[in-house]
């Protein structure tokens, strides 16, 4: 199921790690994680999001503002029963672990590039695969994928078709166009809309789009922590002005939350 980052041969467990016929070998974190980025790949010394980011999140998600989102999320991944699955981008592992929970007798893999947010995430659900990769190079061999997910994340389409078993699914979970409007409308002058579709432009040849949905509800948040980790974990943390950042802290707020569901099948 593991292939290396480096040469692409099938890897396996050596003592407290993985390696591969090549001699290429990588060891297991003591919190459970397999870190396989080699430094080549990275970007930067510490790719991804950062430990304050990745707090942020934890305590905004883990204080259920968000859990009609997963619920919805590990309803759909489980209707689909696969028997191995893989989360793109997982973050904290919030969304991953009600996956893994309603899917307790898949093969559950998860990434993510941040290390900060893997070594989180690991404490969530032991029987997972937590990976610190990147989704451009994912280290899972083709086809070994029944069901993808990523949740707020980019994705590497053409890395996707490469992972889906043929008739396999990636769902992708997104923002809606009136997503946080109530919010934006606090930090700028002028609210950019955006196209909610965009993205299913750049499905590429041998997947279709099989399904789509869209969740609404509104969302009172009524102490400041929970207001400035909304703002830290979106990119309006960073740009907006820091007094609209400082308001909207401030002030109880009422916003609407708006997410998109899309099944994206491989051809058969």
């Amino acid at each position: 199921m593991l292939i290396c980052p480096l040469c692409s041969g099938p890897l396996h467990d050596a003592d407290n790690g993985v390696a591969c016929p090549a001699g290429h070998r990588f060891d297991r974190a003591r919190q459970g994680y397999l870190n396989l980025l080699p430094v080549q790949h990275k970007n930067s010394r510490d790719p991804g999001d950062n430990a304050a980011m990745v707090e942020a999140r934890r305590r905004f998600l883990d204080g259920g503002h968000y859990a009609p989102l997963a619920r919805r999320l590990a309803e759909l991944v489980a209707e689909r029963a696969p028997q191995r699955w893989l989360d793109i981008g997982c973050g904290e592992g919030y969304y991953t672990a009600q996956i893994g929970a309603a899917l307790p007798r898949s093969e559950g893999y998860a990434l993510d590039i941040s290390r900060e947010a893997i070594k989180r995430a690991c404490r969530r659900d032991l029987r997972l695969h937590w990976l610190v990769a990147s989704m451009a190079r994912v280290p899972l061999a083709d086809a070994s994928c029944q069901v993808l997910t990523s949740v707020f994340s980019p994705l590497d389409w053409q890395e996707a078709r490469r992972l889906l078993a043929p008739g396999g699914a990636l769902l992708r979970m997104g923002p809606s166009s009136g997503h946080l409007m109530a919010l934006r409308g606090k930090l700028y002058d002028e609210v950019r809309d955006y196209d909610d579709e965009k993205h299913l432009a750049l499905i590429p040849a041998g997947m279709h789009l099989a399904h789509s949905e869209t969740l609404e509800f509104s969302l009172r948040l009524e102490s400041p922590e929970a207001r400035a980790d909304l703002l830290a974990m979106t990119p309006h943390g960073w740009r907006a002005s820091a007094e609209r950042r400082e308001a909207v802290i401030a002030a109880p707020l009422e916003v609407g939350v708006g997410i998109r569901y899309d099944w994206i099948e491989r051809d058969l």
